[in-house]
């Protein structure tokens, strides 16, 4: 089994001491955080594009060449790219040149994004949000097969007749992950088309999410892609020796980001009685100690038979000095008994 982490690069306030984190900080702190993890062992770092003021990454392929340069072996991905407001000829090419950089260990994962302010911001209209992302996702698909793409046009994608789309991957292709947070016709999608698929589980109890895969590779067999069937659970965590100190490091920054989207979305502030639980066995917050993570993994593996998780650790603000260490905890301790278990 494969892990890894992913973050958005919250910007803000920490919670607990009140140092204010600004965008050239939280990145220099990024990559300090990239080549721990890859020196520590985990397999995969992926980067969230947002463009909103509380996170500074709204281009995960620029951070991730730079990430390349320090790093070695750990593969390094999108976490998600919006595809929907932004060009499949661009975003190819953006990580075809990250995938040169760092010896092909370069991946993409696409989605619709969680926030909706690319589409306004690159003149998009929410109207179009899902035949933008449907639409774009087969052409990036057809560039990722074709070093000359010959592609018919559609009402969001413009016709083009046999052009060659520079750099090509080092392998001649690149992983393209679709990333889903929950809906039949999302899993359907990325089955039928031979995508892996990125599972976001941030709410609720993980082991719901069991048909939902079942449904995915269902979808992939009948179309042909049973061999090209994976799964990867996207979740919130915190690890630490001690688990009661990870939940105490953990949670402060959690609530401010979740108080912060709460008071944008209508529900209320969260308590630590509902944190408690949410760290609970069945729980989605993955936050304890080594030995709390990786029986919790392994026992929602038995139902949702997946063989990747990432977790983001790097939820609101935290101290630099405890990310590392959970980065370290991660690497040396639950990585290793989940890749004993297969």
């Amino acid at each position: 089994m494969e892990i890894g982490l992913y973050t958005f690069g919250d910007v803000g306030t920490n919670p607990v001491t009140g140092e204010r984190i600004d965008a050239r900080r939280r990145l220099k702190d990024l990559l300090e955080e990239i080549r721990l993890a890859d020196e520590v062992g985990l397999d995969v770092f992926g980067l969230g594009e947002h463009h909103r003021p509380n996170y500074a990454i709204s281009s995960p392929s620029t951070v991730l060449a730079a990430a390349a340069s320090v790093t070695k072996n750990i593969r390094l991905s999108s976490a998600v790219s919006v595809l929907s407001s932004d060009d499949p000829i661009r975003v190819f090419q953006q990580f075809a040149t990250v995938d040169n950089l760092s010896d092909g260990r370069a991946e993409l994962m696409v989605g619709r994004g969680s926030f909706i302010e690319s589409f306004p911001l690159f003149g998009y209209d929410l109207n179009d949000y899902d035949a933008l992302f449907e639409e774009k996702l087969a052409m990036l698909l057809a560039i990722n097969e074709q070093e000359r793409l010959n592609w018919p046009g559609t009402a969001h994608t413009p016709k083009v007749d046999r052009q060659g789309v520079y750099p090509r991957p080092v392998d001649g292709s690149l992983p393209v992950w679709v990333a889903a947070g929950g809906t039949p016709q999302s899993m359907v999608r990325a089955g039928a088309l031979g995508c892996p698929l990125a599972l976001a589980i941030i709410g609720g109890e993980p082991r719901r999410f069991a048909p939902l895969a079942d449904l995915y590779r269902r979808a992939a067999a009948q179309a042909g892609n049973e061999d090209k069937a994976r799964v990867s659970l996207n979740v919130h965590g915190f690890v630490g020796e001690d688990g009661k100190r990870a939940a105490d490091i953990f949670f402060p920054a959690q609530k401010a980001v979740m108080d912060q989207l709460g008071r944008e979305r209508g529900w209320g502030p969260q308590s630590r009685a509902q944190f408690e639980a949410g760290i609970g066995p069945e729980g989605a917050q993955f936050v304890g100690s080594p030995a709390q993570i990786v029986d919790k993994i392994l026992s929602l593996r038995e139902d949702l038979g997946f063989d990747r998780v990432t977790i983001q650790m790097a939820i609101g603000v935290i101290e630099q000095s405890e990310m590392l260490k959970a980065i370290e905890v991660l690497g040396t301790k639950v990585a290793p008994e989940l890749r004993k278990a297969g």
